[in-house]
């Protein structure tokens, strides 16, 4: 016979002793004694053997799994109950205003210090290895994982390489559901993105692997920046309960989103990465800044916001894939951009304000007395507030020329007219109406400084 606690921890006394302590060792049914209970020989090396497999099943964080398709990676595995502790209620709301001011470091290391082997770090491929350069500099164990969409550059794939060498880990890869990628594929080509949005794509290729993925977490780690994307993070907090995705224990409220480089400039970013030299993607100096799938991401000109290079054909309110889906407002107009939703653009005494009857009867000329320039713009749009001094300079230098320089906001209940008929595509879209033709051109070009603008009015005028 033998002791076992219920807290699984197991007390061997000989058969002799135990017989002595009750008098009799041939009970039918094993009692209870105080938190313990007698079980034979039997039942006793059924629990060491149960709690030997449960001791096994913990892998070490960073430890390279053995192969095994039908297992999915660490990141998105159920933890044993008995591994994980429970972490406290906590009002993160508050701690993340207590945060405000700490530095990405600080914020690292408070997340690692609270869930341990429960967060991992989400990492992209691209800036956001300062995470991982951060993590490192806590000293404490960290996990990283990846998306793996299959159409990454190759530049990429090679930098992940890289950045394990460097580190000495094992990126926990999460890769999309082959099915769902031939379904679409097969029934919508492998473009569809640049006809019908990213939206479809990036369902399939990132926020379904992703899901997976947090569901076998309890917190992530994501590299945010407040001055990322126009409308979308400015108010990204250093902490946050998830808005949209679930963790471990399931439901609403069960997964919390760190963001420790929120409140660092981009600019700073690059100081850090210079400073610490730390391996860096190879596209970047290529002029690409923000990046994700080769197909949806480009290099940016000088001056150009880093996320313009992201999903151009779209306009700027849309260029989140849905990791980041919580950022999103119902209606962008109501997202200040730098304190400017509310003010309109482009307000100038040379520049007319287009309404839609305006913009009716101007594609409906066949013969213009004079030619027009026109943008297509929405106040929220960080990249049209970029282009407002040099439109404007633009308008003053037309001024007396024989062109009309013109404005219409084409954001709202005006959005679908000017797809459909006025070639937008992504804000801002400027077109010019020649003085002979009813059709519109437009502009092809993203460097929208004064001289450029005025070089495309001259070869058409």
């Amino acid at each position: 016979m033998a002791f076992v606690a219920t807290s699984s921890s197991t007390t061997a006394i000989s058969a002799s002793n135990l017989a002595r302590s009750t008098g009799s060792s041939s009970e039918p049914n094993a009692p209870r004694i105080g938190s313990f209970r007698l079980l034979d020989r039997r039942s006793a090396a059924a629990v060491n053997l149960s709690s030997q497999r449960r001791a096994s099943s913990v892998r070490p964080v960073n430890a390279e799994p053995k192969r095994n398709d039908g297992i999915v990676p660490l990141a998105a595995a159920v933890a044993t109950p008995e591994v994980a502790e429970k972490v406290e209620v906590e009002d993160y709301e508050q701690l993340a205003k207590q945060l405000e001011n700490a530095s990405p470091l600080q914020i690292m290391d408070k997340a690692l210090e609270k869930f341990g082997n429960d967060i991992a770090i989400a990492f992209s491929g691209a800036e956001d290895v300062a995470l991982i350069e951060y993590a490192k500099l806590t000293g404490r164990p960290f996990r990283v994982f990846s998306l793996d969409t299959g159409r990454l550059n190759p530049e990429t794939y090679q930098f992940f390489d890289a950045v394990e060498k460097h580190y000495g880990i094992r990126i926990e890869y999460m890769f999309p559901d082959a099915v769902e990628v031939q379904a679409l594929v097969r029934s919508k080509g492998l473009f569809s993105f640049y006809e019908d949005g990213h939206q479809e794509c990036c369902r399939v290729r990132k926020v379904r692997p992703l899901r997976r993925a947090l569901k076998g977490l309890r917190a992530w780690i994501t590299g945010q920046r407040k001055d990322q994307s126009p409308g979308t993070r400015s108010e990204v907090p250093v902490v946050q309960v998830d808005p949209v995705f679930e963790g471990l224990e399931g439901g609403a409220g069960s997964l919390i989103k760190w963001n420790p480089v929120a409140n660092v400039d981009g600019g700073d970013i690059w100081k850090f990465l210079r400073a610490m030299e730390v391996p860096v993607n190879s596209l970047h100096s290529q002029g690409y800044v923000s990046i994700g799938c080769e197909p949806c991401t480009r290099a940016v000109l000088p001056g150009q916001h880093e996320r313009e290079g992201r999903w151009w054909w779209e306009d700027a309110k849309a260029k989140e894939c849905g990791l980041h889906k919580g950022n999103l407002k119902q209606d962008a107009q109501e997202v200040p951009v730098n304190g400017t939703a509310n003010r309109d653009l482009f307000e100038a005494r040379n520049l007319v304000a287009l309404s839609r009857n305006g913009m009716e009867n101007l594609l409906k000329l066949e013969k213009r007395e004079e030619p027009w320039i026109v943008v297509l713009y929405a106040p929220w749009c960080q990249f049209c507030q970029g282009m407002e001094s040099s439109y404007v300079e633009l308008a003053e230098k037309l001024a007396g020329s024989g062109v009309k320089v013109g404005k219409f906001q084409a954001d709202g209940e005006q959005k679908e007219f000017a797809k459909q008929e006025l070639q937008l595509g992504s804000f801002p879209t400027i077109l010019f109406f020649p003085k002979h033709s009813s059709r519109p051109i437009k502009y092809p070009s993203e460097q929208r400084d004064v001289d450029s603008l005025m070089a495309f009015v001259n070869a058409l005028r």
